[in-house]
């Protein structure tokens, strides 16, 4: 049940550092000079942490805690396993992939929190906004949420089978995306998204 926890556990730390400081740093490189920000550069701004945190951080992680859970294997035997066959670059298996999902992931929930806050507040100005009741955020952290994995689970399936121990069937994430719907249905790409 919670073979490949330690990598995750390991990871958190500095992925939400790099997730929430890099949104913070191209949100505040993106505004315009009164200070806006609108959904599209809300948009770029969570696209680009997320792409970050995935060359940094996520991509290494998410590659040895999915070889370790489908190899049964702990931490240590599934970090050693991927470097002794695959060299230090098989930890970034699916590199591609897994920055369309984290840059999606991250661009779609922070724009629909952002245009959350707005709808709420009445305003775009940071500034001017009022700061939100607890249960105001719980709804746009849980509606983004929703928003987010609804949008892009076809990238997280492509991310997951991209650092599989399958990964060798695909000569790429487009060749992955085209197989998996080939053998599979348009339907692949949702599969785990209700679970």
């Amino acid at each position: 049940l919670y073979r490949g926890l330690l990598p995750s556990l390991l990871g958190s730390i500095p992925k939400a550092g790099i997730r929430f400081g890099g949104n913070t740093y191209f949100r505040n490189k993106l505004r315009s000079p009164d200070g806006k920000l609108t959904m599209l550069q809300a948009l770029a701004a969570g696209s680009l942490a997320g792409c970050l945190e995935s060359v940094a951080v996520v991509c290494p992680v998410e590659t040895v805690k999915t070889k370790c859970i489908e190899l049964n294997q702990p931490f240590m035997a599934g970090l050693a396993h991927i470097l002794k066959n695959e060299g230090p670059m098989g930890l970034y298996k699916g590199l591609a992939a897994t920055m369309l999902k984290q840059g999606s992931n991250h661009g779609l929930r922070f724009m629909w929190f952002g245009e959350y806050k707005a709808w709420l507040t009445g305003t775009r100005d940071p500034s001017l906004q009022r700061t939100l009741q607890p249960y105001e955020s719980l709804l746009g952290g849980v509606s983004a949420g929703i928003f987010s994995v609804m949008c892009n689970n076809p990238f997280d399936m492509l991310k997951t089978r991209m650092q599989g121990v399958n990964a060798h069937k695909y000569s790429g994430t487009f060749d992955c995306l085209r197989q998996s719907i080939a053998n599979e249905g348009i339907l692949v790409c949702y599969r785990g998204a209700i679970a």
